[in-house]
C-alpha cells in the first residue's frame, strides 16, 4: 500500500503549483502585465495589504508558505473525508469539478473575510471561470489521486 504521507504532499504540491501558475497567467492576461507582488498579496492575508505590498523576499516567502499551506490543508482535507462520505465515489472528475466549487467558495466566503485582505462581492458570473480552471487544475487532480489511492473504480 502506497503511503498516504506520500501521495497527499505530491499531490498537494501538484495542485498548489499549478494553481499558482494559473493565477500568475490570469493575473497577467487581465492586467496586461506580470502580477509581480502576487506572493505578497497572499501574505497580506495575514499582515495587511499595506504592509505587505512593501515587504521584502521574505514576506514574498511567507505567501508562497500560505499557498502551498492552503492547497495542502484542501488536498489533506479531501483525502480525510473521501473513504467516510460514499457519495464521493460517484465519478472522479464530477467530483473534482465540484469540489474545486465548495474550495472556491470556502476561500472567497469564509477564509478571505477572515483575513487582512479587502474582498469583493460574490458574482456568479465571475465565479464560474474560477470554477472551471480551479476544477481543471485543483479539484480534478485531487479526486483522480484520492479515488487511485482508495482503490476506487467508478467503471462498474
Amino acid at each position: 500500500m502506497r503511503s498516504f504521507f506520500k501521495i497527499v504532499c505530491l499531490t498537494g504540491l501538484f495542485v498548489g503549483t499549478t494553481d499558482l501558475i494559473s493565477a500568475y497567467v490570469s493575473g497577467t492576461i487581465k492586467s496586461g502585465h506580470f502580477p509581480q507582488k502576487m506572493l505578497f498579496y497572499i501574505a497580506g492575508g495575514a499582515l495587511g495589504l499595506k504592509s505587505s505590498l512593501q515587504g521584502g523576499n521574505w514576506i514574498a516567502f511567507l505567501g508562497l508558505f500560505f499557498h502551498y499551506f492552503i492547497a495542502m490543508a484542501f488536498t489533506v482535507f479531501f483525502f480525510w473525508i473521501f473513504p467516510k462520505i460514499k457519495v464521493l465515489a460517484f465519478n472522479k472528475y464530477l467530483v473534482g469539478m465540484l469540489y474545486a466549487v465548495f474550495v472556491n467558495l470556502v476561500m472567497g466566503q469564509v477564509i478571505l473575510p477572515l483575513s487582512r485582505l479587502p474582498t469583493d462581492p460574490f458574482s456568479l458570473s465571475d465565479s464560474i471561470p474560477d470554477w472551471i480552471v480551479l476544477g481543471v487544475l485543483f479539484g480534478v487532480p485531487i479526486a483522480y489521486n484520492a479515488y487511485a489511492y482508495y482503490g476506487v473504480d467508478t467503471k462498474k
